[in-house]
């Protein structure tokens, strides 16, 4: 795919998640990483969510931009998270990147996988 597309066609990144995307960015001292969505079989539900920092997007990448970051998202990921926010959330119980997907039937407690 190897597009670069309006990220809100896809999901939004709540003003939060940007600005800890950015902190971390800064603190990584590499300017060129940019946040990768992934969706891996597993969890409780069927899938599960995965975050992680790339410099590197493949050929089958679609790059996405909003509020300031670079997210990447692979072709067989890009299906799953339509329509869905990611957050961060600073909490008494710890702090942490939240996905809301309104395309999941059900979720697990702790809110990591997801089935749909």
């Amino acid at each position: 795919m190897n597009a670069q597309t309006d990220l809100s066609s896809l999901l939004t990144v709540s003003d939060a998640a940007a600005a800890r995307v950015l902190e971390l960015v800064a603190k990584s001292a590499n300017p060129d990483l940019k946040l990768r969505i992934f969706i891996t079989g597993g969890g409780c539900s069927g899938f599960q969510y995965g975050l992680t920092f790339d410099q590197g997007q493949k050929e089958d990448d679609t790059l996405v931009e909003q509020n300031g970051i670079a997210l990447l998202i692979d072709t067989v990921s890009y299906q799953y998270p339509a329509g869905a926010n990611i957050d961060f959330v600073d909490a008494l119980d710890g702090s942490r990147f939240v996905i809301e997907n309104p395309n999941a039937t059900t979720t697990c407690g702790c809110g990591s996988s997801f089935s749909i």
